[in-house]
Order: C-alpha cells, then structure tokens, then sequence
C-alpha cells in the first residue's frame, strides 16, 4: 500500500515538476536554517564545554565589576577593584590550595618594526601553571615563566605558526612600551584570536610598565583535593563581602566556578538559538502555505480524475491518503535537500571563521537526531499543510467530480 502510494505521489510531482521545485522552496529554505542554526549552536556549546574541561572543574576566579560589567579590562579599572590584599585573603582561606594574580592590558608589540595589537597579560611566574601546564594550556615550544624572569614572554600559538603575524622563535626580539623582551615559549592552539595573540609576560614587570600598583585584573583560586568547590566559592565570597563590608547581592566583585560559567553560556546560548530558529520557522509557515496552496489546485485539477478513481471503487480514505502522502512528500523533499544544504552550510561558516577569524569555537555539529529530526518534521509539515485540501479532495461527490470541466 505505501509502495503504491509513494509511486502515485512521485508521479504526480513530477507531472508538474515547476510547480513542485517552487512549492518546496519554502520548505527548503527553512529547514536549511534551521539545521544550520541547531549545528553551529551545538557545535559551539560542545567547544566551550571542551573550553571549560581544560580550565578545570576546581578552578574558582574571582572578577571585580564596573558598572555591571564583568571583564578582565573593567575588573582592572573598577572603582574597586581586586588587589593582591584580596589575594592573600583568599589564599588563607580553608580549603584553597593556591592562588594567581592576573592582569590584563590591550596594547601593541613590536616585532622587527612591525606593530601587531594584542593583549599583554601578567601573571605569577610561581602559580602560572594553574591555568598554563601539562593539564590545561600547553606549552608547545620552549618554557614557561619562572621565579627571577623580567623582561621574558610567552607567546600565543599565531606568533608560533605565523599565522597573520610574523612568525617567532625561541629568545627572538619583542618590544613592548620601548622594552625589549626575549620570547621564552609558546602556548598550543587554544581556537580564538584573542588568547592565540596573547603575550604572556611576569606580572611585576607589567605593573612596573603600566603603573597598576597592585591591581588585579582576576585571580585564579585551585582547590585542594577532597573540598567541594561550590562551598569553597561560597566562603571566598563571604571573606570578600565582611573585607569590603558589602552586603549580600551588592557585591562590587564575582566569584565564579567552571559549572556556574558553563550554566551562564549554556543559557545564553539556548536564547540565541530559540530566537534564531523561532525567525527560521517562519520560513517553514510560509512553505506550509505553498504546500497548501499548491494541493488545492492540484484538486482542482485533479476533480475528474478523483470522480473516476471514486467511479472504480476507491475510497474516501483512499484519496484522503493519496493526496496526504504527496503534499508530505512535498515536505521530505525539500526537507532533505534543506537537510543537506544547512549541514553544507555549517561547515562553510566553520571553516570560514577558522580561516578568517582564526577562531575554533565555531564549529559544526552533525547529529543524527537532528538530522532525522527535520527530515520528519518537513514530512509532518507537508502532510499537515496538504490535509484538508485531501480532505476536500476526498469529500467530493463522484458524480459530481466526473461532471466537472
């Protein structure tokens, strides 16, 4: 039975084949969206997981707000912002294993006369491991910081590899605010510009450069083993608030884990990719209606020939179908050319942003239950569509079908 019906079906689209490609436009177009939009969002969900298990799940930082905003550069020009007083606080703490002192600052280096604008940050040459080490980022090339360096840096993976800046190696020349430093290292690929850029450099000198005195831009907290971190995070913020005697939900800083990140991201997330799939299934109504618009006159049509298969024994229920399994495959046609062109798509905006961007947390994800997902919608989407001109087709008197001219 569906064998026959599949085969009436396709014949009918091909019958008229202009009006068939036209009328699966509309499916196709949102399905393509919708596919593309899902793939790049899980995509990206997954690589900002990945993002978050390297920092590590007992690692606690610690941002100082400005007007709302929490960032490394507003947390450096807070009106209060973190110092190392708050950093000896926090390192006394029951159930805090070590501390890091970091600072942020974008600015320009020198290399062989050619500028490049980046970002310079200074950390603790002692605690550098806690987020640059053989469990988080590695060095590819080189060492890292250590106790006694000065005018030293560690580079990002573009200056390793070339990649839109000029290529470095190992005690090569950089010159930052008229210092000449000599680059020590090399940090691996992490996937976005602005750490693969990144000039890591003791954070004494920086302080000296810039004249920060002992502001701080985040501090990075690990936690000993056998401590839960969330309770952990919680007496930091209750050290914090009675040293600044703040009040709790007006704290001027935030203290934040891995998991508490990663729920902020997934949330935002989540409403991009409503909104954006909400504007795709527009497309989709608008495709719905075509099919609808094209099956009425496809009964139109059709009407003798619906009298003569009613003349020969058919049933309502038999034409009902007919009519139904085409407008649905009106659907599934354009939901697998959609299917196809939205993964296509994906890639495409991957790889673009790879290229242009040099940016890899774009990246897109091919699920099979997304795929058949839109490939089952776009069928319910044509057979919904098409029902009650079947349902018309099917409610035709057969006497007067055959009459009709």
């Amino acid at each position: 039975m569906l064998r026959t019906l599949f085969t009436i079906a396709l014949r009918n689209l091909f019958t008229r084949r202009k009006r068939s490609f036209l009328t699966i436009i509309g499916i196709f177009i949102g399905i393509t969206a919708v596919v593309a939009l899902i793939s790049l969002g899980k995509g990206m969900e997954e690589a900002i997981l990945g993002q978050f298990e390297r920092m590590g799940s007992d690692v606690i930082t610690v941002i100082a707000l400005s007007g709302g905003a929490a960032t490394p550069m507003a947390s450096l020009i807070s009106p209060t912002p973190l110092t190392d007083k708050d950093a000896k606080l926090i390192e006394s703490i029951n159930g805090v294993e070590r501390v890091s002192r970091w600072a942020l600052m974008p600015d320009a280096v020198f290399i062989d006369g050619e500028r490049v604008d980046t970002f310079v940050t200074g950390v603790d040459p002692e605690n550098i491991d806690l987020l640059i080490g053989e469990t988080k980022w590695k060095i590819i090339a080189g060492r890292n910081l250590e106790k006694g360096d000065k005018y030293r840096a560690i580079m990002g993976y573009d200056f390793y590899s070339g990649f839109g800046v000029p290529k470095l190696e190992i005690y090569d020349k950089i010159v930052i605010r008229g210092h000449e430093f000599r680059v020590v290292g090399f940090i691996e690929k992490v996937g976005n510009r602005q750490d693969d850029r990144s000039i890591i450099i003791p954070l004494d000198t920086m302080r000296e450069m810039y004249g920060m005195e002992d502001r701080l831009s985040l501090i990075y907290i690990k936690v000993m083993d056998g401590y839960d971190v969330d309770e952990v995070a919680e007496r930091i913020r209750e050290e914090l608030r009675d040293k600044r005697n703040e009040k709790e939900g007006h704290e001027t800083f935030q203290v934040s884990t891995a998991k508490e990140l990663l729920e902020i991201v997934g949330r935002v997330l989540a409403i991009v990719q409503a909104v954006l799939v909400g504007i795709a299934a527009i497309s989709l109504l608008v495709g719905g209606v075509g099919i609808m618009n094209t099956m009425y006159t496809s009964t139109l049509e059709r009407t003798k020939d619906i009298g003569i298969m009613k003349a020969v024994g058919a049933r309502k229920r038999d034409i009902l179908l007919i009519f139904l399994f085409e407008s649905g495959l009106l659907g599934l046609l354009g939901g697998v050319i959609g299917v196809i062109a939205g993964l296509f798509l994906a890639k495409v905006v991957e790889i673009g942003a790879a290229a242009y961007y040099g940016f890899e947390l774009i990246k897109a994800s091919y699920n099979p239950f997304l795929i058949g997902g839109a490939l089952l919608f776009s069928f319910f989407v044509g057979a919904i569509a098409g029902f009650i001109p079947a349902k018309n087709a099917a409610e035709l008197d057969p006497v007067e079908a055959l009459r009709y001219e």
